[in-house]
């Protein structure tokens, strides 16, 4: 299943991200938006986790949640057109 994870901090990194997943199950992948033209992050990544029940726990468990002081939206990405 793919993940957004929105309204993260500008200083979270990939693997900040990947040890926060890892907690709840595999995960396959984590990208980290950046903008193109200064590199700095935009504030929101895309996971893949392979299983859909921990996908699901993990969305439940962690939307909402605290993280470096910013309150995480997490949901089921949308897919892209």
């Amino acid at each position: 299943m793919n993940i957004y994870i929105g309204n993260l901090s500008y200083n979270v990194k990939e693997s900040d991200l990947i040890q926060v997943l890892e907690e709840y199950g595999t995960v396959n992948s984590v990208k980290l938006i950046k903008d193109r033209e200064t590199g700095r992050s935009k504030g929101f990544a895309f996971a893949e986790m392979p299983d859909d029940m921990q996908a699901a726990n993990t969305i439940k468990e962690l939307n909402g949640a605290q993280y470096d002081n910013r309150t995480m939206v997490v949901k089921e990405a949308r897919p892209r057109f």
